[in-house]
């Protein structure tokens, strides 16, 4: 299937490893101009020659701390300058500390809001005009399957993304008008370093080994093994294309069969 891609503008935030990298390589892959972004100058640029070398696609390194309004103000002027406009926003962020809800203090609430739903809110916020002028677009938000089964010793994870999740349906319904789409796209547990360093965490917590705190969330996954950042990419370059141009204010969950609920 021709996702439609080529030439398409994309920007990509928390795109120097996981998830957000494995999102910019697939669109790359697919023929899309994409920016991508991290707080850290020399990982993003790294990560972008990477993904060259691997797809053959035009890749450009933006240095910006999501956090920071100016920074994605900056970040989306500079593209729109370059490149005409924008198309397609995957909104990502690194994850807070783990630690149940009561542990934390006002500032770690504060940080956690800053760092995953006003960020979210802030690139939405600045890439909507350069949308609506080219007559449409489309936004994929990062969750987590803690939005469906909050997920234990992450009460901060767990609190902010159910907003971005709230968020993103609520922007669905606002910007359908304009021909902009919003999808959240839900990872289980994919084999990044964010995931293996909660293994580590969890496994301390429980008083076992990292090894045997894996087997034990595999063990909850039908399909028996964690997924991968490229399973995650393609799934996502799915959604900001227009091949699913009638897909809007939808979850899509990439999790191996992880949440057992219906809905």
């Amino acid at each position: 299937m021709d996702l439609g891609l080529k030439g398409k503008v994309a920007m990509v935030a928390g795109a120097s490893k996981g998830l957000g990298y494995g999102t910019a390589k697939a669109l790359a892959a697919e023929g899309a101009i994409v920016s991508i972004a991290s707080r850290d100058k020399a990982a993003i640029e790294k990560a972008a020659a990477d993904i060259v070398r691997e797809t053959g696609g035009l890749v450009i390194p933006f240095e910006a701390d999501v956090r920071s309004a100016d920074a994605i103000t900056a970040w989306m002027s500079t593209v729109e300058k370059s490149h005409g406009g924008i198309d397609m926003l995957y909104a990502n962020a690194g994850g807070p500390p783990a630690g149940s809800a009561l542990e934390f203090h006002d500032k770690d609430w504060q940080d956690a809001f800053e760092l995953l739903l006003l960020s979210t809110i802030r690139m939405c916020r600045a890439v909507v005009p350069s949308m609506r002028r080219r007559g449409g677009g489309s936004i994929v938000v990062a969750t987590s399957s803690s939005v469906k089964e909050p997920l234990p010793n992450l009460a901060l994870s767990n609190v902010m993304r159910g907003g971005v999740s709230s968020l993103a349906k609520t922007l669905s319904l606002e910007l359908a008008k304009d021909h902009i789409r919003v999808n959240q796209l839900m990872p289980g547990r994919i084999d990044t370093d964010r995931v293996r360093h909660l293994d580590e965490v969890n496994s301390k917590k429980a008083g076992i080994t990292p090894e045997e705190q894996k087997t034990k969330a595999l063990a909850a996954i039908p399909v028996g093994r964690y997924g991968n950042a490229d399973e995650f990419g393609r799934a996502a370059a799915f959604l900001l294309s227009d091949a699913a141009s009638y897909i809007t204010g939808a979850t899509l969950q990439v999790d191996g069969g992880l949440i057992k609920g219906v809905l």
